[in-house]
C-alpha cells in the first residue's frame, strides 16, 4: 500500500485565495491583532507567518510584541483596548506567555467575537454544545484537509491522542459533531497501541516525538500529524514515524508542510467570518 500524502501546503493556498476573492469585494476590510509577549523564537516564526498571511488575503494586520517583563495589568489593558477598536475583528494573543502571566485571565479577556482561535470559554461551550462559533484553527484544519480528500468521518471510528484544550478536546468535539464515534486517548492511556490500532482516523496531537509507530496502526487507516516537533538531531517531526507509516495507511500528512499551513489559513477564514459577522 502507498499512501496519499495530504498536502496541507496547496489546501493552506486554497483557502487564502478563497479568502482573499472576498475580502476584494468588502468595502471595509477585516482586521487582524496578533500580541506577543518576549522573546520565544517559535511564537516570533508563527506570528511573523500570520503576518505574512495577512498581506496575501487582503486583511489589515498589526502586530504588538510586548517585552517579557510585561505586567498582567499592560497586557489586560492592550486587550481592553483591541476589544474596542471597530477596525479589529481578529485579536490572538500568541502562547505561551511567560510564566508571571495569567493565562486564564487573558483567555478570558478576549470578546468572543473577536477571539479568532477559539481560547475564550464562551466559544468553547459554543462548540461543546453545536451551536454556531468561531472553530479552533487547528481541529478546523484538520476537518478541512479530510473534507479536501474528501473522507468521511461518518460511521468511522475515530481516536484523538491528545487532550489539550486548544487541540485534542476540541478535535474530539469536531469529529463528534462529524458523526465518528471517538475515542480521546493520552500519554497516560494504558495500552495506548491497542487503541490506536482500532482508528479508522487517527489524529496525534500529543507533542511527543515517536509515539506512534508503525506497529501501533490499523492497517488502510488515515493519520493525521498535528504535532510539530524536533527529533535528536533538531529536524521538525510529529508524533508519529512517518517511514514506518506512510507504506500502511491510505492516508497521511507530512510534518512539515501537512496540518500547519491549513492552520494558518484557517486563522484568515476565521479572521473574514468575525468580520462578516461586525457588519463588514
Amino acid at each position: 500500500m502507498s499512501a496519499v500524502i495530504m498536502d496541507g501546503k496547496a489546501l493552506a493556498a486554497k483557502i487564502k485565495d478563497h479568502v482573499r476573492e472576498q475580502v476584494e469585494k468588502m468595502e471595509r476590510k477585516p482586521g487582524l491583532a496578533v500580541v506577543l509577549v518576549g522573546e520565544n523564537p517559535a511564537s516570533k516564526v508563527y506570528v511573523n507567518g500570520k503576518k505574512k498571511d495577512c498581506s496575501q488575503c487582503g486583511i489589515y494586520s498589526e502586530e504588538y510584541v510586548l517585552p517579557g517583563e510585561t505586567t498582567q495589568e499592560e497586557l489586560l489593558d492592550l486587550i481592553g483596548v483591541l476589544n474596542q477598536r471597530e477596525d479589529i475583528d481578529g485579536l490572538l494573543v500568541q502562547f505561551p506567555l511567560p510564566g508571571h502571566l495569567d493565562g486564564k485571565a487573558v483567555e478570558l479577556a478576549i470578546r468572543p467575537d473577536k477571539d479568532v482561535d477559539c481560547v475564550h470559554p464562551a466559544n468553547m461551550g459554543y462548540l461543546m454544545m453545536g451551536e454556531e462559533t468561531l472553530w479552533p484553527c487547528t481541529p478546523a484544519g484538520v476537518m478541512r484537509l479530510l473534507a479536501e480528500y474528501e473522507i468521511e468521518p461518518r460511521g468511522k471510528r475515530c481516536v484523538v491522542v491528545g487532550r489539550s484544550n486548544i487541540v485534542g478536546k476540541p478535535q474530539a468535539m469536531l469529529m463528534l459533531w462529524g458523526d465518528a464515534t471517538v475515542t480521546v486517548c493520552h500519554t497516560k492511556t494504558p495500552d495506548l497501541a491497542a487503541e490506536c490500532r482500532q482508528a479508522d482516523i487517527l489524529v496525534s496531537a500529543a507533542g511527543h516525538t515517536g509515539l506512534i509507530t508503525g506497529d501501533m496502526i490499523k492497517p488502510g487507516a488515515v493519520v493525521v500529524d498535528v504535532a510539530v516537533n524536533r527529533n535528536a538531531e533538531g529536524k521538525l517531526c510529529g508524533d508519529v514515524v512517518f517511514e514506518e507509516a506512510v507504506d500502511k495507511v491510505s492516508y497521511i500528512t507530512p510534518v512539515p508542510g501537512g496540518v500547519g499551513p491549513v492552520t494558518r489559513a484557517m486563522l484568515m477564514e476565521n479572521t473574514l467570518r468575525a468580520a462578516r459577522r461586525h457588519g463588514k
